[in-house]
């Protein structure tokens, strides 16, 4: 019989601490300290919950929320259909010392990523994602055309809108919504569409923003304008006196600051496009997670006249899918589907089809609700390890909400950015400073991405951050 131990059930020799401590937590500890000692690799398959509840006596309840924390941490992958495995680059843990006091030496040098705006693609659904495909594939009333509409497949736009009509608040259907092959592409028809009705247009660009959106622009010949950023969003005041054509804002989770667009510049920013005729692109790039209450509604359910609507899978699901959709104004419809569908090849049928099937058989909306216990438990692990080496680092001020992929974290007065970021990666962490995103200078800050940051390796990361400020 051929012998495969990433194809086999583990047996597990756990030895299970009665230590006066709730079983999870002990069980928990007892396959993390499994994992570091090497008794159980990569690619490992568990038992199932049911399975391993009956050898240990216990409830599978336990069991579950054993792997549960475990998956959130990064130590195991679980995907429905493959069962549980233990991850393929498993998180660095540290083993209970062993008995007589001794302890392990340091666990080997391993880099930490830290790269804003990256999801944690190995969560990606992907036994569910190739269950729709196929069924996309050999259903005859799922069909793909040979060429899709320049639209989008009309199945998926129908779906984007009820899903945008639910989760986001925006009065649409599915005519009104067109399929692109991402955010920046979505922007780069609206770009070409501003440019094509005002030569030299300008358009205001958060200061910091997203550096992308604003290139996109520029290459279309539109001139960008930064306008400030602070706790309360972007400047209204400040795009009015800025003499502008449009305006790109982010105003549900603002990158990189974290802020959160105020009820009253809202309205302020809709009241200046209908006077002005200016266009809101609204970049609703991660509004799917938040973490301290529900989710803002989408600037364009308030007022779809003057916003342009864009989003994307990129960060729920992975980015190579180049996948996402914008909603147009009404007047603004038939250019923007114009510079779509000459703009090249859209999204695959096939592709669009297989996520309309996982939106509606509900995977979608348990996918992103696994993903907001993963990120919610990485962000915080991630504060408090700041808060542990807080002699160096303030995590109490740190901007923004608490949403999104990444946390801007405010470097001590003087400090030299870059020269902080090279020593942190001759420490193993890859890490981008603030002045990446803006075009003015602000105080020293770096804007660390958390997604991919399993919490037992946030301690490892911030005692770095610790140790390169203070060689400075």
């Amino acid at each position: 019989m051929r012998s495969d131990r990433t194809n086999r059930v583990t047996a597990l020799l756990l030895e299970v601490p009665g230590d006066g401590r709730p079983m999870h937590e002990r069980l928990t500890g007892a396959i993390r300290a499994a994992i570091a000692q090497g008794r159980l690799g990569p690619g490992h398959l568990l038992p199932s919950s049911r399975a391993l509840a009956t050898e240990l006596g216990c409830s599978r309840w336990v069991v579950n929320e054993a792997y549960v924390q475990l998956t959130a941490e990064g130590h195991l992958e679980t995907r429905q259909g493959s069962g549980t495995r233990v991850a393929a680059d498993p998180a660095v843990c540290a083993a209970a010392p062993p008995a007589g006091g001794a302890v392990d030496p340091e666990p080997p040098a391993w880099h930490a990523d830290l790269r804003p705006g990256a999801p944690d693609v190995h969560q990606f659904p992907a036994a569910a994602w190739l269950r729709c495909l196929h069924h996309v594939l050999t259903d005859p009333g799922w069909s793909p055309p040979v060429f899709a509409p320049p639209a989008g497949a009309p199945r998926l736009r129908q779906t984007v809108a009820a899903y945008l009509r639910r989760a986001r608040g925006i009065p649409v259907d599915g005519d009104d919504v067109v399929i692109t092959c991402g955010t920046s592409h979505g922007m780069a028809a609206v770009a070409r569409v501003l440019a094509s009705t005002a030569a030299e247009a300008g358009v205001a660009v958060e200061d910091p923003g997203w550096f992308r959106l604003r290139e996109v622009a520029a290459a279309a010949g539109l001139r960008p304008e930064p306008v400030a950023v602070d706790e309360h969003g972007i400047d209204v005041r400040a795009v009015g006196r800025a003499g502008v054509a449009a305006v790109v804002c982010a105003p549900a989770h603002q990158f990189p600051t974290g802020a959160l667009l105020s009820p009253e510049r809202r309205r302020a920013l809709l009241a200046w496009a209908s006077r002005t005729g200016g266009v809101i692109v609204e970049d609703d790039y991660d509004a799917e997670f938040r973490y301290d209450g529900r989710p803002v509604g989408a600037l364009a359910g308030l007022g779809r006249d003057h916003v342009v609507h864009l989003g994307s899978v990129s960060k729920t699901l992975h980015p190579g899918l180049r996948l996402g959709w914008l909603v147009p104004p009404p007047a603004l419809r038939g250019a923007l589907l114009a510079a779509v569908a000459t703009s090249g090849a859209g999204p695959g049928v096939p592709e669009q089809l297989a996520f309309a099937h996982f939106v509606e058989s509900g995977g979608y909306d348990r996918h992103l609700r696994r993903m907001r216990r993963t990120y919610r438990l990485r962000r915080d692990a991630l504060l408090h390890a700041l808060h542990d080496h807080g002699r160096a680092v303030r995590p109490d001020a740190v901007p923004g909400i608490a949403a999104g992929l990444h946390v801007t974290v405010p470097l001590p007065p003087g400090s030299d950015e870059h020269a902080v970021v090279g020593r942190l990666a001759g420490l193993g962490v890859t890490a981008i400073p603030l002045s990446r995103y803006t075009i003015r200078p602000r105080p020293p800050a770096l804007v660390l991405g958390f997604g991919r940051l399993s919490p037992s390796r946030a301690g490892w990361v911030a005692g770095r951050l610790a140790a390169a400020l203070t060689d400075g």
